[in-house]
Order: C-alpha cells, then structure tokens, then sequence
C-alpha cells in the first residue's frame, strides 16, 4: 500500500509518520499493492485529528478521528476503518465492479470570494446504480454522493434525510 502522510498547517514528525505505516499495515491482508492511503494529521478546538483515506480498486473507505494524543486518534481511526470494512466486505465482493467508481484524488482548490470560502473538488463521474451510490456515499462517511445512473445516464445525487432514509434526486428535463 503507498502511504501519504501529511500535516494540516503543521509538520508530521518522523516518529509519528512510521506510527502511521506500521499501524496502516494491518491493512495490507484486505487491499493490494495498488491500494493508496492519504493520511492528514491536525490540531483544532484542543484536539489532535486524523483523516484517513484509503482508495482501492475506485472505492474509498475513510475515517476521522480526534482525541487528545495522536497515537489515540490513529487507533481510533484504524478501528473505525476496520470496521467498516468487515461490515461492507460482503455486500463490496458482490455489488462493485472493478473501476466502477475509479476517483481522481487531486487536492482541493479553495478560492475566496467576497465573504464565500468555496471549496472545488472535480473528478469522472462513472455510471452505476442507486445501491451502488448510497454504498459508496456511506463508505465516504458522507452526506451526499453525486453520480451518474446507469439506466439513464442522468447526473444524479443521492443523501441521507434527517429521518434515517435516502433521498434521490434527479434532473428534471
């Protein structure tokens, strides 16, 4: 697995940096050599963060983590990743295709304007299912996932209602 380690308006000690790769190769019996892990290191609110994001064959797995250590943050994180994986290894063998949701992981461009802090993330949008896309959006752990439905090839963006269920939204021609 190739390992990126970094910091977040900080500077990742060497000490911490092999922490991050000897705890990351408990990973190496569920992804293959191919597999990338970004790793970004932060301090906010009294805290010490972690973000991981392991990419392996188009899917993402990540996790967040703070606590008061950084070598808490990262078995917290390592935990979650687990996890995660463990829960979603049957439904990710018989529901993804290799390459179905292949991701560009360019960094972020950030413009200001005016008051606005906007944040631009672009990447190929693969055509798949509603299942797929939810998948994919809850391995992010995120709100909203946008994709491109298989059927239709419609752009179309799935997210998580306040009331535990998915939404679905898709362009009105």
């Amino acid at each position: 697995m190739k390992i990126t380690v970094s910091g977040k308006q900080m500077t990742v000690r060497q000490s911490l940096k092999d922490l991050t790769e000897k705890k990351l190769a408990k990973f190496d019996r569920f992804f293959g050599d191919d597999a990338e892990a970004i790793v970004v290191y932060s301090c906010r609110h009294d805290l010490q963060y972690i973000e991981i994001t392991i990419q392996y064959g188009g899917t993402f797995f990540r996790s967040e983590e703070g606590a008061d250590t950084f070598q808490t943050a990262i078995d917290q994180a390592i935990e979650a990743l687990e996890r995660q994986i463990r829960k979603n290894k049957t439904r990710l063998e018989k529901r993804l295709r290799t390459g179905a949701f292949e991701v560009t992981a360019d960094e972020p461009y950030e413009e200001e304007e005016g008051e606005f802090r906007i944040r631009t993330k672009s990447f190929p949008i693969k055509p798949m299912s509603v299942e797929e896309a939810i998948l994919q959006m809850n391995l992010l752990e995120h709100q909203f996932f946008m994709f491109r439905d298989a059927e239709t090839n419609e752009p179309c963006v799935v997210y998580r209602r306040k009331d535990g269920d998915y939404g679905l939204i898709v362009a009105d021609n």
